[in-house]
């Protein structure tokens, strides 16, 4: 096997602050490189090969990355270990969310372009079906369980089943929707949610085609 080498010209060993090796040292440091990397052939062999072919030391083949799995979400009973939707007692407190409701109000009069008297019900019917209503103030008028008629609050929580709704008296209150109907008062106009019609979470609510009915029944 011969091995070619050269010295490194002054001014690049000077330019990488290297001192050129001798010949005979650097030949026992290209052969001791060779028997490394090619460990797991003989001297034969190695010299064999390299008469006939370039030598690619130590290469691998960039792994492919593969497409990263998307982490998957809490499920409903760790959130419910982890007391997500729980509304601290601390917060429980009707005036803090006066501010919510008045952003409430704003975000409906522009959804249904102003509430004017001339407006359309069927229009607004078809808005508020898909309207979000934390922030409103629900009053129940009509329930199968008589503790649940007159009570009123600000909605904090919409769920599938319930509302859950701050009173003045700075209560939480849980109201299922089941047989249950709920009006809201939107400035000058006062519209009814009936409860056993509206089973469904917000944000399904809001890509749900409803059936247009001659008044606001929703």
């Amino acid at each position: 096997m011969e091995l070619l080498e050269s010295r490194i010209p002054p001014k690049e060993s000077a330019l990488l602050g290297v001192e050129s090796s001798d010949s005979t040292k650097a030949e026992a440091f290209t052969k001791a490189f060779l028997k490394n990397s090619l460990s797991q052939m003989k001297d034969a062999a190695i010299e064999e090969m390299l008469l006939h072919k370039a030598v690619v030391l130590e290469y691998k083949r960039p792994k492919k990355k593969g497409k990263k799995r998307k982490d998957k979400g809490l499920n409903a009973k760790e959130r419910r270990r982890l007391k997500l939707f729980q509304l601290k007692p601390e917060h429980q407190k009707y005036e803090l969310f006066l501010p919510l409701h008045e952003l409430w109000k704003q975000y409906i009069e522009d959804l249904c372009n102003g509430l004017k008297p001339g407006s359309n019900p069927q229009m607004i019917q078809q808005k508020l079906v898909k309207a979000d209503f934390h922030g409103a103030i629900l009053t129940v008028v009509r329930s199968k369980c008589p503790s649940y008629v007159g009570l009123t609050g600000i909605l904090v929580q919409e769920m599938k089943h319930i509302f859950k709704i701050i009173t003045k008296e700075d209560k939480l209150k849980v109201i299922p929707k089941r047989n249950s109907v709920f009006s809201v008062e939107i400035g000058d106009f006062v519209t009814h949610i009936y409860g056993s019609t509206f089973e469904l979470r917000s944000s399904e609510r809001s890509a749900k085609k409803f059936k247009v009915k001659g008044t606001i029944d929703l």
